[in-house]
């Protein structure tokens, strides 16, 4: 890795953020460690017939809000300190949105574009039946992340429907909406970014009418994020996936890309003009949306950031090391447990309704997502401006006071 592991990482922002707080230091010794690591082995028969063990894992950092929540994610850098990481980012960001959840994440390292559904399908059946012991809608929630979609996630609820012999919708949140999944979930994450930038040049004074945007990472996140702030007044002028990047001064064709990526899984069958994938961190834009994988703003080559403010759409974009170069530059960062919250905010409505066996309509999700995400962006500024301090340090600060209160009833078992 370029600089330090995404575990350590994670612990540096926690760090400054108990610092800011004068945190207990005794409630520190809780917060930095995960509740539980699984790490097992899924061996599977290809379609070849041969047999391949693959290795998973499943991390439940903290459970004291309630019930763990976060993706699985199918990707051949998946390792257990990427999944601890944004396990305990999942925490924050959980009661960040003041949801009654903690964080997990879990991961199996596989190339999935090498596999076909059915291997996909039995792959994902033997992860969920490795990690029964520790699932359950009261237990922990599995939703999708990385190469993984919402018939992975009919998988596992099938799976784990199966071995209790009733059906269970609320074991999964991302699912098809047949199978109970809620309108408005595919959406939600890129709606929730752009309404966090929206509300962040308001405070500003601002508008997004005419600002120019360059989006890394045009998947379901980045795709949508593009789509609503364009429908915003946004211009939408630079687009990367890992097919490549385009540009184009005068605004991109955002539909018109999102019907290209549906159709051929990658941007640049688009027309348009083409440049280095890599160049897009560095366009001259007004917000840069890094919305692909962790670490890719980092030490040595966040003084080329030209952009005035980042909007974190993915996990962990931005390095301690590159944060520290872009404040002494002025540019702004929106944190990843606060920009990309939505797709958790309507997870939370998916599983509510899940249980009660009660269905809203889009119209409702997205006024509760928008009422959700407002408020927790209107905390995080009152914060930064009250304690002086960036608004990722901020968004921890809120975080972790709600868990101390927490703490503060619950007390320490036994």
């Amino acid at each position: 890795m370029i600089e330090d592991s995404l575990r350590k990482k994670a612990k540096k922002q926690l760090y400054k953020a108990a610092q800011e707080i004068k945190l207990d230091s005794n409630l520190l010794k809780i917060l930095e460690k995960p509740k539980r690591i699984l790490k097992i082995s899924i061996p599977i028969k290809l379609d070849s017939g041969k047999i391949k063990a693959y290795i998973g894992f499943r991390c439940q950092y903290n459970d004291a809000k309630g019930p763990t929540k976060g993706g699985v994610r199918y990707h051949p850098d998946v390792s257990e300190d990427e999944v601890v990481a944004l396990a305990a980012w999942m925490t924050w960001k959980c009661a960040l949105l003041d949801l009654p959840y903690g964080g997990a994440k879990g991961g199996i390292i596989c190339d999935p574009k090498k596999l076909s559904e059915s291997e996909l399908e039995r792959l994902t059946r033997r992860y969920t039946t490795e990690i029964m012991p520790v699932l359950g809608p009261q237990i922990d929630i599995p939703a999708p992340d990385v190469y993984t979609t919402s018939k992975t996630m009919a998988w596992i609820m099938d799976t784990f429907s199966m071995f209790k012999g009733y059906t269970e919708p609320s074991i999964v949140t991302g699912k098809p909406e047949i199978l109970g999944g809620s309108k408005g979930r595919k959406e939600a994450t890129g709606r929730g970014v752009a309404i966090i930038t929206r509300e962040f040049l308001k405070a500003r004074k601002k508008s997004l009418k005419g600002a120019k945007v360059a989006m890394q990472g045009f998947g379901n996140v980045g795709g949508h994020a593009a789509l609503f702030l364009s429908q915003m007044g946004a211009k939408i002028v630079a687009v990367s996936d890992v097919s490549g990047c385009l540009v184009n001064p005068d605004g991109l064709d955002v539909p018109g890309l999102i019907n290209c990526v549906e159709k051929h899984a990658c941007v640049i069958k688009h027309p348009g003009k083409q440049i280095d994938r890599e160049e897009l961190l560095f366009q001259d834009v007004d917000i840069l949306i890094p919305a692909a994988l962790e670490n890719q703003i980092h030490r040595k080559n966040a003084h080329k950031i030209k952009a005035r403010i980042i909007v974190e759409g993915a996990n962990g974009p931005t390095t301690p090391e590159a944060d520290e170069i872009l404040e002494k530059k002025g540019i702004h960062i929106i944190p990843d447990i606060l920009a990309n919250a939505g797709g958790v905010v309507v997870s939370h409505l998916e599983w509510v309704q899940a249980l009660s066996g009660l269905y809203w309509e889009e119209k409702e999700i997205n006024a509760e997502l928008e009422k959700k995400m407002t408020k927790a962006f209107q905390h995080v500024w009152e914060t930064a401006i009250k304690r002086k301090v960036s608004l990722r340090c901020a968004a921890y600060v809120v975080a972790i006071e709600r868990i101390a209160e927490v703490y503060s009833y619950r007390g320490l078992f036994p």
